[in-house]
């Protein structure tokens, strides 16, 4: 069973991206084609779940370029009385992309990790694979991703069908693939030695909190503002999503050996999943890092394929 996984990471998602551009031009199929089961998590949702419909990738990476300056515009300078973000053209994106279509309309096994904060759970939304009551699955598509999208102080809870508050996913399964794992064991009743997982991150951070003589740490540390524009740089939410990827890549790695591939690279700086400034830049190290490990993705894809 060879499972997709695309890490949360904002803006950083065009990296994921281009490398699945890059395997689509490699073998000439959309690249749900290649794969059993497809997750993502946060940006990584709208990649999943635009790969679970056999949309292009050149086609998504294009929608990122184009919507990303509109998406992250500032309604907030510091998000501490109100989000920073509207969601407006985020949820403009999603309803464009995906339009009507409902989660039980989806043939393709899809995941889409989530977090119910009225009731205070993880949330796993599913597509028709026949695990899933039938008001679940009516849930929207978009309406799915804008939850997993949501990621606090910057982008408001989303209200799932007036039935309860949704924020980002990555809070708890920023790497979906330990969901994989489990959805595999559980559901699909595989075996662990059956289970091939594709890990695409979106770039580990280099976040240093520097030593400070300062006797009281408080939200200048966490969260830094940048005078004279206030803008507040997300250090503790990359930080939290980063420890979350880069934790469930170890358990995964000791649990499936061989069997699980992680293609992710180090940045050599912080880069806020909120600065549009980086996509060019993230776009170009995606391709560069799909030609360095071509070999090992292509052993992947074809093993038992």
């Amino acid at each position: 069973m060879k499972m997709l996984c695309i890490d949360g990471g904002g803006i950083r998602g065009v990296f994921p991206i281009a490398i699945l551009q890059a395997i689509e031009e490699e073998y000439q199929v959309p690249v749900a084609e290649l794969f059993d089961v497809i997750a993502g998590t946060s940006t990584g949702s709208i990649i999943a779940s635009s790969a679970a419909l056999n949309t292009k990738m050149d086609k998504v990476m294009e929608s990122y370029l184009t919507y990303g300056e509109k998406i992250f515009v500032r309604k907030a300078k510091v998000g501490l009385f109100k989000s920073v973000y509207s969601d407006r053209y985020l949820r403009r994106l999603l309803k464009k992309a995906f339009g009507e279509i409902a989660l039980g309309d989806i043939s393709k096994p899809l995941i889409i990790p989530a977090v119910d904060i009225t009731h205070g759970k993880p949330y796993v939304h599913r597509s028709d694979y026949g695990f899933s009551e039938k008001e679940v699955l009516n849930v929207k598509l978009w309406d799915a991703v804008l939850s997993s999208c949501s990621a606090p102080i910057y982008f408001p809870p989303n209200n799932v069908n007036n039935q309860y508050m949704s924020i980002d996913g990555g809070l708890w399964a920023n790497n979906p693939s330990l969901v994989c794992v489990t959805e595999a064991l559980h559901h699909f009743k595989a075996q662990l030695t059956d289970i091939k997982i594709l890990s695409i991150g979106t770039g580990q951070q280099r976040i240093d909190f520097q030593m400070e003589k300062e006797r009281y740490w408080g939200v200048r540390q966490w969260l830094p503002f940048h005078f004279p524009s206030l803008k507040v740089t997300p250090k503790l939410l990359d930080l939290a999503m980063d420890l979350s990827s880069e934790s469930v890549t170890y358990h995964c790695r000791l649990l499936l050996e061989g069997h699980y591939l992680r293609i992710n690279c180090e940045l050599t700086e912080e880069i806020p999943f909120d600065d549009i400034s980086f996509m060019t830049e993230m776009k170009q190290l995606g391709k560069q890092v799909f030609q360095e490990r071509k070999a090992e993705i292509h052993s992947f894809l074809l093993e038992n394929h």
